[in-house]
């Protein structure tokens, strides 16, 4: 692996070592000290903030692939946590240029302070384009990323670290990214020279069970008409159809669906046999799988970025969406009462399932962008549709 020549003379400020004994020497940005993590890449142009504070990368050091990043600074209307002043989870970042003044009328904090603030470490001055290569070629690697302004690092233990870190498989990193208390949900999506809004009329009560979950689902709920509570991941059946739902929303979230599972499948079955309407979305999705008698599997490199083609054919169309998972539902597991609704054009692993005799459908990526495109936004539609249809029933 090479890094960039400008600074060849001066000492490394920032390494990150990944789990095969690959040192990758950079320029240290953000805050110092060393993380563990697994290393995937994000091939998103837009949305750094976004994706920095998407709690379903907890325990991930991210790798932009495109190379500028931090050019229209942070803010605080970006964030995707639920809980603001939470820590997000992330690991840590991996840039190839250094990050520029900040050059946008909504800018509030340069990306360098801002992941100060956020005790996020961060690495600039590295070929990107051969760090993702490599995974590609090889899989995701664990790795540790550290930060030392006088370039005194202890190789060796560094190396260790990240060979014995365990890896993503049998984490349950859902519950440290949910909240931790039940609360109401009222705030609606962005508008120009407008800003966020506040839902006023609502036609559905739904519950969400927080995995993790972003703030952009949330709005776009409150957009389609719903009043919404927001429940912990390990929230049980009991706790959730005591509000009277008139549908139930799963979240994404972080980290093994599997080892999630393990007190969430349960729950969602028992809700699913109750007839509610039901819409899940990335690790919600999964575990809807999981808990109708599916599998899921750890993937080669994930999913993550902007840019991922996905062939619906509920309605024979394609659409460009937002993803961010490395475990997929393994669609040959899934029972004979549940289809296959949508999958992705780059590999033909599953995106999305239905269940033919009652009204729970879910997808693997994430219809409320943020960053993204917008053409998934009508499964929020499809949502409120069941819902409907299910009063009227």
């Amino acid at each position: 692996m090479t890094t960039a020549d400008a600074w060849s003379e001066t000492p490394a400020t920032a390494l990150l070592v990944l789990s095969d004994g690959n040192v990758i020497e950079g320029r240290g940005l953000g805050a110092t000290g060393q993380a563990v993590g697994e290393i995937c890449f994000n091939t998103a142009m837009t949305g750094y903030q976004e994706i920095l504070t998407d709690p379903s990368y907890s325990g991930q050091i991210i790798t932009f692939t495109f190379p500028h990043i931090g050019n229209v600074g942070t803010n605080d209307e970006d964030i995707e946590t639920v809980n603001m002043a939470a820590d997000s989870g992330i690991r840590g970042v991996v840039l190839a240029a250094a990050i520029t003044d900040p050059a946008n009328y909504r800018a509030a904090k340069h990306l360098d302070a801002w992941l100060k603030s956020r005790n996020l470490i961060g690495i600039s001055g590295v070929d990107t384009r051969a760090l993702t290569a490599l995974i590609r070629e090889k899989g995701v690697p664990n790795g540790v990323i550290a930060h030392a302004p006088d370039g005194n690092f202890d190789v060796d233990a560094l190396k260790a670290a990240a060979a014995n870190w365990p890896g993503l498989v049998g984490m349950d990193l859902a519950k440290d990214a949910s909240t931790t208390q039940s609360h109401p949900w009222s705030q609606t999506t962005w508008k120009w020279d407008e800003g966020y809004g506040e839902a006023k009329d609502s036609t559905f009560k739904v519950v969400a069970i927080d995995y993790g979950i972003k703030r952009n689902i949330l709005r776009l709920l409150a957009d389609a008409g719903c009043d919404v509570t927001v429940l912990p991941a390990t929230a049980t059946a009991d706790d959730v159809l005591s509000h009277q739902p008139d549908g139930v929303f799963l979240s994404n979230g972080p980290g093994d669906p599997a080892a999630t599972g393990t007190y969430s499948v349960e729950t969602i079955r028992t809700i699913v046999d109750k007839g509610v309407p039901t819409f899940g979305i990335c690790l919600g999705h999964q575990m809807l799988a999981l808990a109708l008698g599916g599998k899921t599997v750890k993937m080669h490199q994930g999913h993550h970025g902007a840019n991922h083609p996905v062939f619906d054919h509920t309605t024979g169309k394609v659409e460009i969406t937002s993803m961010n998972h490395g475990f997929a539902v393994d669609a040959d597991s899934l029972p004979d009462n549940v289809e296959q609704t949508h999958v992705s054009l780059f590999d033909g692993s599953n995106c999305g399932l239905a269940m033919k005799d009652k009204p729970v459908f879910s997808v693997q990526y994430h219809p409320e962008a943020s960053p993204g495109p917008r053409d998934s936004h009508y499964l929020f539609k499809r949502f409120t549709g069941l819902m409907e249809s299910t009063r009227q029933a």
